[in-house]
């Protein structure tokens, strides 16, 4: 049996993150996913703002080409032309991306075990002992701290005694080829709260791809269904005649915003099992990014130190109070059900002032709040001896 440092359970955008941060700095990591392959079953449309484009290096062939225009349509299909003089969007190759910095993490030493599933873990001395399954094979691992990166609906976080996402809403998309581009690369976005109730449906076309899908509240639409009708109704914005289909992605979104709990001496979570997304827009990139590299330090501190008051910076409460306007928006959004109400709402967007607040959503830098984890890990040390 072997024993690491730190074991980290699943391999997504948070959990490769994290895992060759902690490897560049020495610390024995383990990252296991449940997926054989990282470019299969990709759950996320992949848009990356242009905040985490200036901050995250990626390679560039992982890319889409960049966006800049945005069409808002309300559910008679009246339209609001948004437009930024910056690169504000591009669409990732999140398959090759994956594959890519996993390539990164094993480089910097992360130690790889794919087609690996978390089973439970108890505590013996000062170590956690990991019960894994792989090929239904169970096999052990010991480790000083777990890290739960597996989803909306985690695994670990049960297991860690931690809370778990309530609230969230389902996605599904349909990755195409073969689609005409009319003028520029475009983010077009339908609000209708029956094709997508509480949130919305899209197509995203960069030029090489375009993505089409839908979201919402699952107990409010078939998602299968509402796609199908939604492809349809797109003739007049985009000829579909001879798409491709090639690539079907689905997955839940926590929307209820940071969980509170996310962390204890024995590990934490990350990205979605954090729920580490915008509550408004249900974008998690950016978040899971920011979170993943502050959680790298502040493991990497609890482990050198074994205090156990280094993990009080890493605070869902604190987190989460830098979104509580998001919070009421999405209860707000919640609550429309009427399409009446959503073109009203629509209509008024077209006032200035509603403009620019549709301008700051889609263009605005605002996304998880960046932390010092120098300061932060101090501040917290501090407030722990008063």
């Amino acid at each position: 049996m072997k024993s690491y440092d730190v074991v980290i359970v699943g391999a997504g955008l948070a959990g490769l993150q994290v895992s060759r941060r902690l490897a560049e700095q020495g610390f024995r990591v383990l990252l296991i996913d449940r997926k054989t392959s990282l470019s299969q079953s990709v759950h996320t449309t992949g848009i990356f703002v242009r905040r985490t484009l200036e901050d995250f290096p990626f390679p560039a062939d992982c890319l889409g080409p960049a966006v800049r225009d945005v069409t808002l349509y309300s559910p008679a299909r009246r339209s609001i032309e948004l437009h930024s003089d910056h690169d504000e969007f591009r669409v990732g190759r999140m398959g090759l991306l994956y594959e890519r910095l996993l390539e990164q993490a094993i480089r910097a030493g992360v130690d790889w075990r794919p087609g690996t599933h978390f089973v439970d873990f108890r505590r013996v001395n000062r170590h956690s002992l990991l019960t894994l399954k792989q090929n239904q094979t169970m096999s052990f691992a010991a480790t000083r701290y777990l890290v739960g990166a597996d989803g909306a609906r985690s695994r670990v976080a049960p297991a860690l005694q931690l809370d778990q996402n309530r609230e969230w809403i389902v996605g599904f998309e349909e990755v195409l080829e073969n689609v005409p581009l009319p003028g520029p690369p475009r983010f077009h976005c339908f609000l209708d709260p029956r094709l997508a109730p509480g949130y919305l449906a899209w197509a995203v076309h960069d030029g090489e791809q375009a993505h089409v899908g839908v979201g919402g509240y699952a107990e409010r639409f078939d998602p299968t269904l509402a796609l199908t009708e939604f492809r349809a109704s797109l003739g007049s914005i985009l000829d579909l005649s001879r798409a491709r289909v090639v690539e079907r992605r689905g997955g839940r979104i926590p929307v209820g915003g940071v969980l509170r709990r996310i962390a204890n001496t024995e590990g934490l979570l990350l990205g979605d099992a954090a729920g580490a997304v915008s509550p408004l827009t249900a974008g998690g990139l950016d978040p899971c990014l920011r979170l993943s590299q502050y959680a790298a330090e502040v493991i990497a501190d609890y482990l050198r130190s074994e205090r156990p008051e280094a993990l009080a910076a890493y605070s869902g409460e604190l987190f989460r109070a830098r979104f509580v306007s998001r919070l009421w928006m999405r209860r707000l959004i919640r609550t429309i059900r009427s399409r009446e109400l959503m073109e009203i709402g629509c209509a008024m967007m077209r006032l200035p002032l509603l403009r620019s607040f549709a301008h700051h959503v889609f263009f605005g830098r605002g996304s998880f709040p960046d932390l010092n984890p120098a300061v932060e890990i101090r501040a917290a040390r501090s407030a722990s001896a008063l």
